[in-house]
């Protein structure tokens, strides 16, 4: 009897959970225009372009994303990588645009990504929205470049894809207003990396920052000076939307 009460306990238990991590869609509205609809792989027309695209704007915003929130990941059953985005459902507005930004250039499905819930730690229940570009077997370039037994590090080529798209991915991805001047989240990469980026920021941009311990082992902030935020909003102006400028402060 007791077995069987601990059976239907762990079951009801896992009804439950189930039924909270089980994918309960939100729809949302989307004021981000999609020019030609694609919703099957049998449409895409650039499964064939050499690496590294004749337009490198696809790879710029993966770039800014990938030193942000989103990951590549390699497909088990095919050839190829793809590059998965999301955000938690109150920057829905900004995944949106994201999803815009790449469903225009041809690398995802065009239709519209949902709110879900899942599962968080200590049972907290989250929602969050997020897409997937399509398998390419040239993003296998990235997922190497980018990634270290599955953890991620600074590619070399970098600095070759670090323009003004992709600085105002990474930091409507990753960066939060700081008094005044602005953070950026690297906790997860190297102290070296994070040098690294200082010095993309003063070399290309003549933005000065300064490095700061995030209160946890290993981990660092980047930290954009106020005497460089006018400078900051002027390079990346074109590319912040609305609902991502409350980041900039006075400066915007």
């Amino acid at each position: 009897k007791l077995i069987a009460s601990n059976v239907i306990i762990i079951y009801i238990l896992y009804k439950f959970i189930s039924s909270i991590t089980k994918s309960h869609y939100y729809y949302i509205n989307n004021k981000y225009k999609i020019h030609n609809e694609c919703t099957s792989r049998k449409n895409v027309s650039n499964f064939e372009e050499p690496w590294p695209f004749k337009d490198s704007t696809i790879i710029e915003i993966i770039y800014g994303s990938l030193l942000g929130d989103s990951h590549a990941e390699k497909r088990k059953e095919g050839k190829g990588t793809r590059i998965t985005f999301y955000q938690e459902s109150s920057h829905n507005d900004y995944l949106l645009y994201l999803h815009s930004l790449i469903a225009n250039l041809g690398f995802c499905n065009t239709n519209i990504p949902k709110i879900t819930t899942r599962l968080g730690n200590k049972g907290k229940i989250r929602k969050i929205i997020r897409f997937n570009t399509w398998t390419y077997e040239q993003f296998n370039i990235i997922k190497d470049l980018w990634y270290i037994n599955n953890k991620k590090r600074l590619p070399n080529n970098l600095k070759d894809y670090f323009t003004p798209l992709a600085l105002a991915i990474w930091i409507m991805d990753d960066g939060g207003k700081v008094s005044s001047g602005l953070k950026i989240a690297t906790n997860s990469f190297k102290y070296e990396e994070v040098q690294y980026l200082q010095y993309l920021l003063k070399n290309i941009y003549n933005i000065d920052s300064n490095i700061h311990l995030t209160g946890v082992n290993n981990q660092y902030n980047i930290y954009i000076i106020a005497s460089s935020m006018p400078l900051l909003v002027n390079i990346v102006k074109p590319y912040i939307i609305p609902s991502m400028k409350y980041k900039f402060g006075k400066y915007i």
